[in-house]
């Protein structure tokens, strides 16, 4: 088959090929980059109808298909930033499965490999992983037609653990900002003195780290914070009450971005200092929680003006999930 001629566009290059009545496209760099994508693919579809001729299954290592399924189809995702977060880990992660042909691997390797994750990471996590590495072998059975089966719909999942409802108490707050080298009313200037300032901030938007950490100067409005893109795929803009605000003036720098670090170097600072301090159970995510506890308690926002706030499109979760009050709150609104 002769291989058709790539054609320019803007300042890079684009082949489109046809293998087997499917359409395949790539744009590179070049114009012999395409020509040498191409022709690797017209070999690949070769060798692998010679296989299936012969009846034998080509060799097709979890970690190649895993690299592919990114970057076919993970890099477009709306989580795009979390699949290409577990390419570098990959083979620690999964050991001699990674290398094993996707052939070969079967619901008993999955199960096994699921039971020793859970000795070293939660169950949320876990779940979290299987859910994409299924979708990597549907792939693999959906799109590229290597497998007629999905091995990880084979396997039990581990038990969805209860929701967190971890309050964050005051005293707790000040231990965890002075463990941070921090006081209230303080010009951030160094990188602990940010996470301490984005902690309050927190606690006082709702918003998630991740959020707090893509906040873009140009994106800080009078009365409210503009989110183009959040963790549901919507645009967002948080309200800022008086004291997010007086936060919000607080900051000093030249830089682009609020918090002028990265999202690594934020949290390997907040895991330390809080472990040191004794507060290792709390979590950056529970000022969330006592966020919109908060909300609902002391500026008694209704449900459905909450969810705007938050971003939550589903009332049950927010309700049942992030909204954690005392049963004493509860008396005093019974009373009130």
């Amino acid at each position: 088959m002769k291989l058709p001629k790539p054609r320019k566009r803007g300042a890079a290059f684009y082949i489109e090929i046809m293998i087997n009545g499917k359409r395949s496209s790539a744009t590179r760099d070049t114009a012999k980059e395409c020509e040498q994508w191409a022709a690797q693919k017209m070999l690949e579809a070769k060798a692998n109808q010679l296989a299936e001729d012969q009846g034998v299954k080509q060799l097709y290592p979890f970690k190649t298909l895993f690299h592919k399924y990114y970057d076919e189809q993970g890099r477009k995702l709306r989580g795009s930033k979390y699949v290409k977060e577990q390419l570098g880990p990959f083979e620690e992660k999964f050991g001699p499965l990674a290398d094993m042909s996707i052939h070969d691997i079967t619901p008993k390797h999955l199960t096994a490999w699921r039971n020793k994750r859970l000795k070293e990471v939660g169950a949320n996590t876990v779940l979290r992983e299987i859910a994409l590495y299924s979708s990597v072998f549907s792939y693999a059975v959906k799109e590229l037609f290597l497998l007629d089966n999905n091995p990880w719909m084979g396997i039990k999942k581990p038990a969805k653990p209860k929701a967190r409802n971890r309050r964050i108490r005051d005293d707790e707050i000040d231990l965890i900002i002075e463990g941070l080298g921090y006081r209230h009313g303080q010009v951030p200037t160094l990188p602990e003195h940010y996470v301490a300032w984005a902690f309050l901030f927190a606690l006082e938007t709702a918003m998630r780290r991740g959020e707090i950490l893509g906040i873009k100067m140009s994106e800080i409005y009078d009365r409210h914070v503009h989110l183009p893109k959040t963790k549901n795929g919507d645009a967002r803009n948080v309200p800022l009450t008086k004291k997010a605000l007086a936060l919000l003036d607080l900051i000093d720098h030249e830089g682009d971005k609020l918090i002028p670090q990265s999202e690594n170097a934020f949290r390997l600072m907040w895991e330390r200092r809080k472990e040191r301090v004794g507060l290792a159970d709390i979590h950056f995510h529970d000022t969330r929680h006592e966020a919109i506890t908060r909300f609902v308690n002391n500026q008694k926002l209704p449900v459905e003006v909450l969810a705007k706030v938050t971003g939550h499109k589903n009332i049950k979760v927010l309700v049942n999930t992030y909204y954690n009050p005392d049963v004493e709150d509860i008396a005093d609104m019974m009373d009130a």
